[in-house]
């Protein structure tokens, strides 16, 4: 992850926080076409940035993408998908920001020198917050699968952030592309994304 230019990565996140938003008002199928479009983008800078296991992270892509794209959406659903949109980027914004400011103990230096537990607990403590908070602004009952739901989210944002760390490491590259100032490329930055797509789609068939 880039550090080096806080106030840039702020404004790319707001700037497509704001495109999420207008969709989902708009119609839900249009959230679809926005990850479909996100995930064609990445599968570009990894047959182009990516010398090593290309093949492996397209598979990784493509079973993420399809786990929601052959899913039946009821609207139902649209709240929990929103809800676990929030638990991501809040996770990665505050896991970022404290381990910034805050972070000392690093959790590994090989696959993600810039990673530490202080960021770590402090991205797993805002997320439940943020949480707890949307269940409250939305009326949604905080019950233990959604409880088990937030942590699986966290658990799966933080495994997929460090997946791609591990891709990059094995093509000795920094960030998959520089299309997105301050963050990288689009795998940079929907990385945490991709494995919670997959968690989602078992996870949502027990709440």
């Amino acid at each position: 992850m880039d550090y080096k230019d806080l106030f840039t990565r702020i404004l790319i996140s707001v700037f497509f926080l704001f495109i999420y938003f207008l969709l989902v008002v708009y119609s839900f199928k249009y959230v679809l076409l926005l990850v479909l479009i996100i995930y064609i983008i990445i599968s570009f800078e990894v047959l182009f940035n990516f010398k090593n296991y290309r093949i492996t992270i397209i598979i990784y892509l493509l079973l993420s993408f399809s786990s929601i794209y052959f899913h039946k959406f009821d609207p139902s659903l649209y709240l929990i998908f929103n809800l676990m949109v929030t638990i991501i980027i809040t996770f990665d914004i505050f896991s970022y920001l404290v381990g910034k400011f805050y972070g000392r103990r690093k959790i590994s230096h090989k696959i993600s020198p810039n990673k530490t537990l202080e960021g770590l607990i402090g991205g797993i403590c805002f997320s439940v917050s943020a949480s707890i908070f949307f269940c409250y602004l939305f009326n949604l009952l905080l019950t233990p699968q959604i409880i088990i739901f937030t942590l699986a989210i966290i658990v799966s944002a933080f495994f997929g952030d460090m997946i791609e760390s591990i891709f990059k490491r094995l093509n000795n590259i920094k960030n998959s592309s520089n299309i997105l100032p301050g963050h990288g490329g689009f795998f940079d930055r929907f990385d945490s994304f991709i494995l919670s797509l997959i968690t989602f789609s078992f996870i949502i068939k027990f709440i």
